[in-house]
């Protein structure tokens, strides 16, 4: 049992030392709640569609 955690324990530790040296965007501080977030604008079409009108199913839902 123990053989499988320091198993574990060194393959997690080879995955993040080459995740880092590749140049990978490794951020390990955790979920971010940035205002800077990119803002995606509506579509005119979906904006102006009513909330009460059901959207059409599509084919592939059949």
């Amino acid at each position: 049992m123990w053989k499988l955690l320091v198993g574990f324990a060194a393959f997690a530790a080879l995955a993040i030392f080459i995740l880092m040296k590749s140049g990978g965007n490794v951020d390990m501080s955790g979920e971010k709640h940035d205002v800077a977030a990119p803002h995606v604008e509506e579509s005119a079409s979906a904006a102006s569609t009513p909330a009460s009108v059901p959207a059409p199913a599509s084919a592939a839902s059949n």
